[in-house]
Formats: C-alpha cells, sequence, structure tokens
C-alpha cells in the first residue's frame, strides 16, 4: 500500500477533555490544558503509534459557558514548539486565524517552528467564527461570511509569498569570499490587496518544506472552494459513511476543478474508539463515557457553531428554533446542515442537539472490530484518516496498543516513518519557489 493510499492518523490534543463534562472523570487531569507534561506524554504516545499528527486547536474568545478546555490553555505556537524539541517524526498542526492576525507574523511563527521541528508543522486556517473575538482586538464589527474566505484567500497569498522571500541557497555563508548572502535571492513581495499591505521579505529563510503542510475544516460553499483550492488535508465531522463519500467526491471533484491533483487532498473524519476486549468491557466503557454527556452539554457543544448562542432558553421538546442571521454569520457550513435537518425531519430541539450536540463515536469494539470499521471507511472512499479524540482517560493508550497493530498487520498502517518531513510523511510535495522555479 502507498503512502497517499494507507490510513492516516491524527490526535486531537484536549488536555482537560473535549466536552463540558469530561473534567470530572476521576482520572481527568483539571490542568490538562496548560499541563506541559501531559502534552509531552500524548505526543510521543501519538508518535509511538505511527500517528501523522498531533493537532491543537485554538480560538481567541471564551466566557463563562465555555467549555473548561477552552477556558486555560496553550497558545498553539508556543505548545508545539515545545513538544518539536521532544519528538522527532511526528507532525504538528496548530489553529490560527487569518481573521485576528497579521500575516508577516503568523509567517515568521510557522516558518519557526517548521525550522524548529526540522519539517514538521503544519496549519489549520481558520477565519474565527465567533463574532465576540472582534472586541478582543479592538474592532467594531466581526467580518461577514463571504468576507471571511475572501480575506482567508488574500492571507494565505501573502503568507507564501513571504514564504518565497529567500530562494533556496540564498543564504552561501561563503567566508572565503565575504558572502553571507547571494545578490538577487532574496526578494521583497510589495503586496496591496483588499485587505493587507505587506512589503516584505520575510525577515527568515525558507524553510525545509517550503510551506507548512495546510488544513482546513470548513464545509460551507466558500469553505468547500477555499479548501479545494488551498488546502492539503480537512478535517470534517463524519455523521454517516454515506455523507462522508459524498463530501470526500465533492471536495476531489472541486480540487480537481481548481486545477490541483485530488490525491493529495486529504479527509479525515473525526472520531473517537473505545477499545474493549469483550462487550462487558465495551458496555462498561461506553456508559462510563456517556455520563459526562448529559442534555446540559449537548446543548453547549450545539450551541459552538452557532456563535456560541445558548439553546437552554428554548423549551426543549418544543420544535428547532428559527435561524436567525447571527447564526449564519458563524460556522455556516454546520449551521445550514443542521437547521435544514431540523427542519426536514421536523427535529425538537432535544431531538437535534441529541443527534449533533454529542461526539459521534461510531467505532468502538475489539481491536479487530475497530480496525474493520476503519478499513471499511478507507475502501470505500469515505476518509483518507482518522483525526482521534480521546474519549476516556487511558483510551489512546489503548488505541496504540491494541488497534495500531492490527491496522499494520493488516497493511493498512506504516510501520516506519517513510521520511524526515510531514509532507514527506504525507507524500505531498515540497512547493515550488515563485522566484527560482526551483523545489526547496
Amino acid at each position: 500500500m502507498t503512502i497517499a493510499n494507507r490510513l492516516k492518523l491524527g490526535l486531537v490534543l484536549h488536555g482537560v477533555g473535549r466536552g463540558w463534562q469530561s473534567w470530572r472523570h476521576p482520572e481527568a487531569i483539571i490542568d490538562g490544558s496548560t499541563n506541559i507534561d501531559l502534552y509531552v506524554e500524548q505526543a510521543q504516545l501519538a508518535e509511538k503509534g505511527l500517528f501523522d499528527f498531533v493537532f491543537v486547536a485554538d480560538s481567541l474568545q471564551i466566557d463563562e459557558r465555555s467549555m473548561p478546555h477552552y477556558l486555560s490553555r496553550f497558545e498553539p505556537a508556543t505548545i508545539l514548539s515545545a513538544l518539536a524539541t521532544v519528538t522527532s517524526h511526528i507532525g504538528l498542526v496548530g489553529t490560527f486565524t487569518v481573521s485576528y492576525s497579521e500575516p508577516f507574523n503568523l509567517a515568521r511563527q510557522l516558518a519557526s517552528l517548521d525550522k524548529i521541528s526540522r519539517g514538521r508543522a503544519g496549519w489549520n486556517v481558520v477565519t474565527s467564527w465567533l463574532a465576540g473575538t472582534a472586541a478582543n482586538f479592538g474592532k467594531d464589527r466581526h467580518f461577514e461570511h463571504d468576507e471571511r474566505y475572501r480575506l482567508a484567500a488574500e492571507y494565505v497569498d501573502v503568507v507564501r509569498g513571504l514564504w518565497d522571500s529567500f530562494e533556496p541557497g540564498a543564504l552561501v555563508g561563503d567566508k572565503e569570499a565575504g558572502v553571507f548572502l547571494e545578490p538577487g535571492k532574496l526578494h521583497t513581495l510589495d503586496h496591496a490587496g483588499e485587505f493587507f499591505r505587506v512589503r516584505g521579505p520575510l525577515n527568515l529563510d525558507r524553510t525545509p518544506q517550503g510551506y507548512p503542510v495546510t488544513f482546513q475544516a470548513g464545509t460551507s460553499e466558500e469553505g468547500r472552494n477555499f479548501a479545494a483550492s488551498y488546502a492539503d488535508a480537512i478535517f470534517s465531522v463524519p455523521r454517516s459513511k454515506e455523507q462522508s463519500i459524498a463530501f470526500r467526491s465533492d471536495l476531489r471533484r472541486r480540487a480537481a476543478e481548481a486545477g490541483r491533483d485530488p490525491d493529495k487532498l486529504y479527509v479525515f473524519g473525526a472520531i473517537s474508539a473505545q477499545v474493549a476486549s469483550t462487550r462487558e468491557e465495551l458496555d462498561r466503557l461506553v456508559e462510563e463515557r456517556n455520563r459526562y454527556n448529559s442534555i446540559e452539554n449537548a446543548l453547549s457543544s450545539l450551541g459552538q457553531s452557532f456563535n456560541d448562542y445558548d439553546f437552554s432558553r428554548h423549551d426543549l421538546d418544543a420544535p428547532f428554533p428559527a435561524v436567525t442571521e447571527e447564526w449564519l454569520n458563524s460556522s455556516q457550513g454546520a449551521v445550514t446542515r443542521i437547521v435544514s435537518a431540523a427542519v426536514e425531519e421536523g427535529l425538537t430541539l432535544r431531538q437535534t442537539a441529541l443527534r449533533f450536540g454529542r461526539p459521534i463515536d461510531s467505532l468502538d469494539g475489539t481491536p479487530e472490530e475497530i480496525a474493520d470499521q476503519m478499513q471499511s471507511w478507507l475502501d470505500d472512499g469515505a476518509i483518507d484518516g482518522f483525526m482521534l479524540t480521546e474519549g476516556l482517560p487511558g483510551q489512546l493508550k489503548a488505541f496504540v496498543e491494541q488497534v495500531v497493530p492490527v491496522l499494520q498487520r493488516r497493511g493498512l498502517l506504516r510501520t516506519s516513518y517513510e521520511g524526515a518531513t510531514f509532507r514527506e510523511n504525507l507524500d505531498l510535495p515540497i512547493p515550488q519557489n515563485r522566484y527560482s522555479g526551483a523545489a526547496a
């Protein structure tokens, strides 16, 4: 099995937990979201399992109703740089917003991470859907949905232009000739667009990957078009295999229409897995997990995509509330999908929250059963890989020790890392430098 069509794995580093009540588990680490030892332990465990990457999510606005993991957590560039020094092969992906940062600073941060990690940096491009974020950056208003994606496209173009500032081999360091920088191989960008004016050049030379691996997670029309044009990988929330097949097929079609190789746009489905040796053990684990997934938690989770809307103010058994303009300017793809299902099926708020507000844990069972399900999704073209979240403390270790060997025996998962960089391990080419026309 080639790199391109083997199963790929990522791990979400969720600190204290991925839900509103996960912190109450007896084995949960209360300061887990700012506990460097926990991050190191999980990153090294994922590398032991030959995962492709670890992922650090981020957002720039909180309030008292925010998920505990969101309330106090590491800034992505900082924690990923720390993890770069205690890992050797695994990719390091962080969420960084284009709506509330400057291209020059972010280009420098990510290029630094790529150099520190010797070519393992990844960037999850987000536009920030929570309207309250604007007030944290002195803005009078939040960008509109369509506006955010125009900004994102320009932002990525600027950052990539800055990453091309130095042609490969520009820093020669010839002591005898007294030449440190080869003349003509450092370039200014001189960008002037709708949202940004950036001169350049970047004060950091070409990195091992040229550009860090680019991730994205939008599901709206604009989000899908953006991913098809710019992303190397996209995160999805698989509601069913059929929906995932349709989503992946649509993205591949759009990538081809954008002039890209659709085989170089990978779709990762977010899942968790409860690993058990018997049916009785599995029933116990599922019950334990569901103990921390109440209807109140489901309402909070549902509200995230709706600009952190408080659905608890509504009657749980009344029809789902009418959509508002504020919701559509939030996570539009998720909002549209959820509202459409609620209207078409006549769902109550309770039914909607239980379906869309609870984590999807479809891959539970013995190691062989979980491997069967993963193989089925891969073989049927529903995903290229999975992004694992730990549903209960200890389940990452169980997955690495019990499921990974089954996947390896079936030839679905690598038995060693193929290359030195994140791009090599995903079989992604190094982008050409626009000035030299040569790969870095």
